[in-house]
C-alpha cells in the first residue's frame, strides 16, 4: 500500500513558484529489503529507491530521472491476489530507462495489465516549457488519461481520487501546506508532518468494501495516512519539488532496519538536463 499526493501546475505564476509538488509515503512489510534513494542506471541519471526482494530486485515505487521522467506506483487494494503475476515495480523501473513518452509507455502497459495484480501508475515528463503527466490504473478504465488540469490530486489503493476517508483527510493537509508560501526546507517538513499523521480514519464505509478479506483490525490499520501494524506500515516518506527554473529537490525519510524509531534523512538537488 501506499499514498501520494501532488501539486501539478504545468504553467507557475513565477520562477520561483513550483511545476510539481509531490508528497508520498511507502507502505511494505519492515524486513523487506530495498536500498534507499540514490543515483543508479547509466550516466547515473536516475533517483530512486529500489527493491531487493528476491525476483523482484531492481522494481521501484518511486524515482525520477536528471531529464525529467518521473513515475509512482501504488498498489490496489484487493482480497485475492496472484501470486505468479508479475513484479510491479519493474513499471517504475523500466519507464525510467526506457526513452518512451508518458502517454504511450501507458498504453503499452495497459495492454498488459492483465499480468499483474492491481496497481495505479503516474508517468510524467518535465522539460523545459512542457510537461506532460499521466495515469492508468489496471483496476479502472481500459485507457490511461492525460492530467491536463493544473490541480491537486490525491492517490492511495484505489483509483485516482477515489475519496477514502485517509485521501481526503491527507489532501486537504497536503492543500493547507502547499497554499502557503514557505522556503523549500519549510515547506519539506510541513510536507513530512502531513505524510506523517498517524491518526486513524475509520469507519469508512467505502475504503473497507474494497477491502473484503481483510481483517477489522488491518483495515482500521490502514485507515491513517501513516499506517503502523507489527511488522508493516509506512517506512518511506518522499518530497519531490520541481521549480519554475527546472530546479528539482529530491528528500528521502526512511526507516532503518525495520525499526520505526530510527530514520534517516537524504537529500539530493539537481537543475533538469534538456
Amino acid at each position: 500500500m501506499c499514498i501520494i499526493f501532488f501539486k501539478f501546475d504545468p504553467r507557475p505564476a513565477s520562477k520561483n513558484a513550483y511545476r510539481l509538488i509531490l508528497a508520498a509515503n511507502r507502505d511494505e512489510f519492515y524486513n523487506r529489503p530495498s536500498k534507499a534513494a540514490d543515483f543508479w542506471g547509466n550516466g547515473k541519471e536516475i533517483l530512486s529507491g529500489l527493491d531487493m526482494e528476491v525476483g523482484k530486485e531492481g522494481g521501484s515505487w518511486l524515482g525520477v530521472t536528471k531529464r525529467g521522467r518521473l513515475a509512482a506506483l501504488t498498489n490496489y487494494m484487493e482480497g485475492k491476489q496472484n501470486p505468479d503475476a508479475q513484479g510491479r515495480g519493474f513499471l517504475v523501473s523500466n519507464f525510467l530507462t526506457e526513452g518512451v513518452d508518458s502517454f504511450s509507455y501507458l498504453r503499452k502497459v495497459a495492454s498488459d495489465g492483465h499480468l499483474y495484480n492491481g496497481f495505479n501508475l503516474l508517468t510524467a515528463d518535465f522539460r523545459a516549457n512542457e510537461e506532460t503527466v499521466c495515469y492508468y490504473g489496471n483496476r479502472g478504465s481500459p485507457d490511461p488519461i492525460h492530467l491536463t488540469a493544473a490541480g491537486i490530486y490525491g492517490l492511495s489503493n484505489s483509483l485516482l481520487e477515489t475519496p477514502w476517508r485517509k485521501l481526503q483527510r491527507g489532501k486537504r493537509n497536503f492543500t493547507s501546506v502547499v497554499d502557503k508560501t514557505l522556503p523549500p526546507e519549510g515547506l519539506v517538513q510541513e510536507l513530512l508532518s502531513v505524510l506523517n499523521d498517524e491518526e486513524l480514519n475509520t469507519p469508512d464505509p467505502l475504503q473497507e468494501s474494497q477491502g473484503e478479506g481483510y481483517t477489522a483490525a488491518v483495515l482500521r490499520a490502514l485507515s491513517a495516512v501513516c499506517v503502523r501494524s507489527p511488522g508493516y506500515g509506512t517506512r518511506t516518506n518522499t518530497i519531490i519539488l520541481i521549480d519554475g527554473e527546472d530546479n528539482v529537490s529530491f528528500t528521502e525519510h526512511t526507516m532503518l532496519d525495520g525499526d520505526v524509531s530510527q530514520w534517516s534523512t537524504k537529500s539530493f538537488h539537481f537543475r533538469l538536463q534538456e
